[in-house]
């Protein structure tokens, strides 16, 4: 398998940027770097050898589009241990060569096809194992676990040599091999758990289902127990668990996507009506949960669910407290990520200003895995290349509500949402919309759905990192729409903002019908805090005709800002001051004061 660290793709020039962005589009998570002075990237370097070591020795997997000599003579000094190296790729330019030259075994040849298979082309792949033999005995193909990978190296050697191999159980993927059923090295293919010959590999198939029951709020670590202690009472191996699977009224349970994180598979779930198929099959139907949840049987329903029609209950229900377990074999693997549906995600995503250099990894990540992508036009259009491969659902300004009940709708269906808002989402943007919604409406199946909030950079921030630190000190963000927010309250804040002598971001501080509420707030600060009050006007922030500029605070006026102006009036103590060619804009925090006091 692909090693867990972050996949890399490094570039060199523009034509491999073209190339990365095609695969990272592929692998969710991956990132791109590419060397400054050649290529822009969100993450950049200007040393190609330092940098490629520095990913290496953090064990990340490397793709480098380039020539696969500046990646040998790069890591060639910090070679020492085959074991414990992290995939590198090598992929040219026209992605028409894919060679993996390290970690072969540890996830780069897996990679390596799977490139090649997203190119149209055939992964160089070169190790003694694969190419003699057409496979690779320490990396069993997807559905399979290798209980004992120390032992390959062995059983590698004597096949190369030329001595066949005894196979027990069943595998496709072995059927090329030289058999004999007097051969001394063992492949065992089983989902029980054996202990090893000394020249045995065993192979742990994803045949098991593990269904769960549990009370609400059960405790994980029980849940947990109970599973692995009826595994280990059946003599079963966890590594040929494919799934852990439920009810849909449980994809909220803490307990269930506990258990599945411990065993390394996907939660799935089920409808009441899909387990009550399997009564006839259950061991121990219960008219008791029939009447709680509509089906008569949760653990021993979803396991024969997952396992399908020609699955078995080999462990019936075993109930410990609050919770219940059963596990059915399937006669064939099981794709844990296709049965039933997963719990559904919605990702509120903040893009910042809108250049990708600000997005956040936490952001991007989210919008590459989304499988739909709600928002309005521009924001998906900004959006774009991340969300390739979602379905857009796009809704105009002002539809608000609209976009939150369509992305809570599609997550309790089991797709991952990406809910998307320019600047932060928590900030004046669909964060707070989408939590009222939920608590007016209170839908049960909106209620189960996973919710994240992957922040972005606000307006502010961006303001205050282009100019200076006018944030230095207390601050705060008033918006001037009275669309949701009447005048009166509006007014309000401004009094006491001006009263606490705050930094005041001005969130739209205008629209075409409304243009005096500016200037009302410009007379209520001016009062406390004076006329020539420093104040940054920052127009179309992270866009090409960005533009920045400070004025005194009796100037400002409604033709001062436009729609995607922020404005950012300072405190009292605010300053303005000029270093060489660069004018500074900072509010500071005491040290001269406290400076002054030491040296006094």
């Amino acid at each position: 398998m692909i090693a867990p660290k972050t996949i890399m793709i490094v570039v060199l020039d523009q034509g491999g940027l073209v190339l990365a962005k095609k695969l990272a589009r592929r692998f969710p998570g991956a990132e791109i770097h590419g060397l400054s002075s050649r290529v822009k990237t969100e993450i950049g370097f200007t040393a190609t050898t330092a940098h490629l070591r520095q990913l290496f020795t953090a064990g990340h997997s490397i793709v480098g589009i380039m020539a696969a000599g500046i990646l040998i003579r790069a890591l060639a000094p910090l070679l020492a241990d085959k074991r414990g190296e992290p995939p590198v790729i090598a992929l040219s330019n026209d992605g028409g060569a894919v060679v993996p030259l390290l970690g072969g075994h540890h996830g780069a040849n897996t990679l390596a096809r799977r490139i090649a298979k997203l190119l149209g082309t055939q992964a160089a792949v070169t190790t003694a194992g694969d190419v003699t033999l057409g496979l690779a005995l320490d990396e069993p193909p997807p559905g399979y676990s290798l209980a004992n990978p120390p032992a390959a190296k062995a059983v590698t050697a004597a096949l190369l040599a030329g001595e066949a191999v005894r196979v027990i159980g069943k595998a496709a993927w072995l059927a090329k091999l030289k058999k004999s059923p007097k051969a001394r090295a063992i492949l065992h293919v089983t989902d029980k758990a054996v202990k090893p010959g000394k020249l045995e590999l065993v192979y742990h198939p994803r045949t098991l289902a593990l269904g769960v029951g549990c009370e609400r709020g059960a405790a994980p670590n029980e849940v947990i127990a109970l599973a692995r202690r009826t595994l280990k009472a059946q003599g079963l191996a966890p590594q040929s668990v494919a799934c852990v699977v439920s009810l849909d009224l449980k994809s909220d349970e803490a307990a269930v996507h506990a258990l599945a994180a411990d065993l390394g598979v996907p939660a799935r779930f089920f409808t009441a009506a899909r387990l009550e198929r399997k009564t006839p099959r259950l061991k121990n139907p219960s008219a008791v949960v029939f009447k709680a949840v509509g089906c008569h049987g949760v653990a021993e329903g979803a396991a024969l669910a997952a396992a399908g029609p020609r699955g078995a209950l080999i462990v019936p229900k075993t109930a410990l407290k609050r919770a219940t377990v059963a596990i059915a074999r399937s006669p064939k693997l099981i794709d844990g990520e296709t049965i039933g549906k997963p719990q559904g995600c919605l990702d509120i995503v903040g893009l910042g200003p809108g250049d990708a250099a600000y997005l956040t990894p936490d952001a991007r990540a989210a919008l590459l895995q989304a499988t739909d992508a709600v928002g309005y036009d521009l924001y998906l259009d900004l959006a774009s290349e991340l969300i390739a491969d979602a379905k857009r659902h796009a809704l105009p300004l002002g539809a608000e509500e609209a976009r939150v009940k369509l992305a809570l709708d599609l997550a309790a269906k089991g797709k991952r949402v990406a809910l998307i808002s320019s600047g932060d989402p928590g900030i004046y943007a669909m964060g707070a919309p989408l939590f009222e919604m939920l608590e007016r409406m209170n839908k049960p199946a909106w209620n189960r759905v996973a919710i994240h909030v992957r922040p972005g950079i606000s307006a502010m921030q961006m303001a205050a990192a282009r100019s200076g630190a006018p944030l230095g000190h207390d601050f705060c963000a008033i918006s001037l729409s009275d669309l949701l927010t009447p005048r009166a309250a509006i007014e309000q804040r401004l009094r006491a903002a001006a009263a606490g002598d705050f930094v005041v971001a001005l969130y739209n501080p205008v629209s075409l019908r409304r243009r005096e509420l500016i200037g009302v707030a410009r007379d209520i600060l001016m009062a406390a805090r004076g006329p020539e009050t420093p104040v940054l006007l920052a127009h179309d922030l992270g866009r090409p005709t960005e533009k920045l500029q400070t004025i005194a605070l009796k100037q400002l006026r409604a033709e001062s800002a436009g729609m995607t102006t922020l404005v950012m009036i300072g405190a009292s103590t605010s300053k303005t001051m000029t270093r060489g060619t660069q004018d500074w804009l900072y509010t500071p925090r005491g040290y001269a004061v406290k400076h002054a006091k030491k040296t006094s």
